[in-house]
């Protein structure tokens, strides 16, 4: 049974951290959500695997099982839960401002770089269209009056 559950937690640790080293912000919150099922299952571990012990000291039993990993795990968990529900909120708004969800680090442009990427670029950055002879542009200031300050 430890073997197991050791295995398992290898598993879990090791895809967690395979998926958080990806480029896209998807299989990024998969693998810190695999990482944190990691870790609960270790936090759980850590309090004996014993079956049918109850969780309370007990004269008529021989033995108990510690309450305080079960607590532990517990509270973990509702904590990874909010944090994922936060880092996919940060992960839709980076994609809703970007139009993309990667993660380019190496894609973005140096001192001496002359443009960024087209996937990186903000709309302000983009080129204005052209102007018609005749249109005033209304984000211009107003002109001064004639004859005064």
């Amino acid at each position: 049974m430890e073997a197991l559950v050791a295995s398992a937690i290898g598993v879990l640790t090791g895809a967690g951290i395979y998926l958080i080293l990806r480029v896209r912000s998807f299989p990024v919150v998969v693998g810190t959500t695999m990482l944190s099922y990691a870790v609960n299952l270790f936090l759980f571990a850590s309090g004996r695997l014993a079956l049918d012990l109850p969780p309370i000291l007990n004269p008529d039993q021989a033995g108990y099982s510690d309450p305080l990993p079960q607590a532990l795990v517990l509270t973990a968990i509702v904590i990874s839960l909010g944090m994922t529900a936060i880092t996919v909120m940060i992960a839709l708004g980076a994609y809703l401002e970007s139009g993309s969800d990667r993660f380019d680090i190496d894609d973005t442009p140096g001192p001496g770089d002359a443009e960024e990427p087209a996937d990186m670029r903000t709309p302000a950055d983009y080129e204005p269209a052209p102007r018609r002879e005749g249109v005033r542009d209304p984000d211009a200031p107003d002109p001064a009056p004639e004859g005064g300050r």
